[in-house]
């Protein structure tokens, strides 16, 4: 009886090769009180043309999602400088940074009109007795790593816990369907 040898070489990728992720964007501060004019068209389109591809924003909220093959919060940075004249806080989530937030979302059953996750850079060291102390009897939030959930009812710009939230951490917020609908 004869035997059949295969053998099978696995060939390392070559460092020209490079694997595309997708990236969800979310740039703090523009478009905001007449400041920090960003046009969001404009924006993705200089975007494309620096390399990245599948760009896709949401009106001028300062959302982005868009493919690259490299982590491009310093490239997003600095293209903002030399076409817009500033930086804005940029924070980049992988997908699937993003898609976990979302889909850990402690209240998905609500509107998503009246939810709100923050995204922090680093951990929070919010004080939750403080937090508890401005909540007011409709609202509620916990917060789960770097994402602090609020469920705002009566709205966002009457939320004590929000206001007080904003005031304690760097963070990037996300209205439960603005990134949403530029995924879609």
């Amino acid at each position: 009886m004869g035997y059949i040898t295969t053998r099978f070489y696995i060939f390392p990728k070559s460092k020209s090769e490079n694997i595309v992720n997708t990236y969800n964007i979310l740039l703090r501060g523009v478009n905001v009180g007449g400041k920090n004019l960003l046009p969001m068209k404009k924006l993705a389109a200089d975007l494309e043309e620096s390399g990245f591809e599948g760009v896709k924003t949401y009106i001028q909220s300062g959302n982005i999602v868009l493919k690259s093959a490299k982590d491009p919060e310093q490239e997003i940075g600095s293209l903002i400088l030399d076409k817009f004249g500033f930086i804005p806080d940029v924070l980049v989530l992988s997908n699937n940074e993003f898609t976990c937030a979302v889909s850990e979302n402690p209240y998905q059953e609500q509107e998503a009109k009246t939810v709100y996750l923050y995204f922090c850079k680093e951990m929070p060291k919010a004080d939750p007795s403080k937090l508890e102390a401005f909540s007011s009897v409709t609202e509620s939030y916990e917060l789960n790593g770097k994402v602090f959930y609020l469920h705002a009812p009566d709205a966002i710009n009457t939320s004590s816990t929000g206001f007080t939230w904003n005031q304690a951490e760097p963070r990037q917020n996300y209205q439960s369907n603005t990134l949403a609908k530029a995924i879609t």
